[in-house]
């Protein structure tokens, strides 16, 4: 059985993981991979083509990561390059060599995962899965091949052979939750947008609603009753995490309903949201990476961003694997009080916002942390 297991990643790799997602350039964004045919990444360069001698040296000589991304696939600017971070960060620091995978459909999954654990040239001696979604697939592939190690984030596989690395994302986006409903109920104006505290009005839209996608509303609509209980709050899944268009329809609702603040979590459908917000001249909350960074041509609406430290995870069973102590058969937890999720402020927004707002919302996480503020993981949970 998987033992779930709350844990405090070493500052080294900690260090090495953020390290990536501070950087305002996007390292992950590799147009000429596609899913069948990857190239292998290694330490001796930024080439993706994986053809040479020397890269094949390099494949042979270390340890080689086989990278199985999320639907919607690199530069969504969100998830899945917060991930491709970290494994280039253990490139950089390690000579890992790595091959990017992205299927595009849930049935592509176990067949990327099986293809990858049956491949001799070259010889994963990690494959990671990037994404809830993966999780019943990697059950059965990983019971085929027992002797691969396998690292699955965002969800929990109960298998000897795997890893599993989840988030308290409910946590972080409380704290989404609660810069909403504060900002929500001022009058406020900086950057490209502007608050209407008399709608007292915020929204969410999520990607493929599911438990883990739940979690997050839940989260949030704590975080925004926590902060003034008599804020309406709009939501919406919209099934896909790479619709933009839809991301935009659902956000442009809801500004026109009303709305000063919407969070997202729909990766690359988040696109939209931050669109919208900047046709209304309202505000967006991203997620996963620090959007402000990754979609700069939005960072005068965006305040903040929830991030989860995807390529913390990533790093920590890439290095665990070179070392030879990948805790296969456990879940690592990671919370606030691990700096697995965290509210980042925006580039530009951060800092106008005023700093009773930035106190109020640095208290909360405080109080989260010390166990005297607990947070629904279920949004049927909130006001109970």
């Amino acid at each position: 059985m998987n033992n779930v297991r709350t844990t405090t990643l070493s500052r080294r790799r900690l260090a090495a993981g953020l390290g990536g997602a501070v950087a305002g350039t996007l390292a992950g964004c590799l147009g000429d991979e596609t899913s069948g045919a990857a190239s292998i990444e290694s330490g001796d360069g930024d080439s993706t083509d994986g053809g040479t001698d020397g890269d094949r040296d390099a494949v042979d000589a270390g340890t080689t990561v086989g990278m199985i991304y999320a639907l919607g696939g690199l530069d969504d600017r969100s998830f899945n390059d917060a991930a491709n971070r970290g494994i280039q960060r253990a490139r950089l620091d390690h000579d890992v060599a790595f091959a990017n995978e992205e299927p595009t459909s849930v049935p592509e999954f176990e067949t990327t995962q099986a293809d990858l654990s049956a491949s001799d040239d070259p010889d994963y001696d990690l494959v990671c899965c990037i994404g809830f979604l993966q999780a019943d697939a990697l059950s059965t592939v990983a019971g085929e091949y027992p002797d691969q190690r396998y690292a699955i984030v965002d969800s929990v596989v109960d298998r000897d052979n795997v890893a599993s690395y989840v988030f308290r994302e409910h946590e972080g986006s409380f704290q989404a939750g609660h810069l909403a409903g504060v900002v929500t109920s001022r009058d406020l104006s900086v950057g490209a947008g502007s608050t209407r505290p008399d709608e007292r009005t915020v929204g969410y839209v999520g990607g493929v609603e599911s438990d883990l996608v739940r979690k997050f509303e839940a989260g949030y609509r704590a975080g925004v009753d926590h902060a003034a209980a008599d804020v309406s709050i709009r939501s919406t899944y919209l099934g896909d995490f790479d619709d933009p268009e839809g991301g935009y329809d659902a956000a442009a609702e809801m500004y026109e309903a009303g709305a000063d603040v919407v969070y997202h979590a729909a990766g690359g459908s988040g696109l939209g949201v931050f669109q919208a917000a900047q046709e209304y001249g309202r505000y967006a909350i991203g997620v996963d990476s620090d959007q402000s960074r990754s979609n700069p041509r939005y960072a005068d609406v965006i305040l903040a961003s929830m991030v989860k430290r995807v390529g913390t995870a990533v790093y920590d069973a890439a290095e665990r694997t070179i070392d030879g102590d990948l805790d296969t058969g456990s879940t690592t937890a990671l919370g606030l009080a691990e700096d697995g999720v965290a509210l980042v402020y925006g580039t530009s927004l951060g800092p106008v916002i005023p700093d009773e707002v930035r106190a109020a919302i640095a208290e909360s996480g405080e109080r989260i942390v010390a166990g005297d503020l607990s947070v629904p993981s279920d949004p049927e949970e909130v006001g109970q």
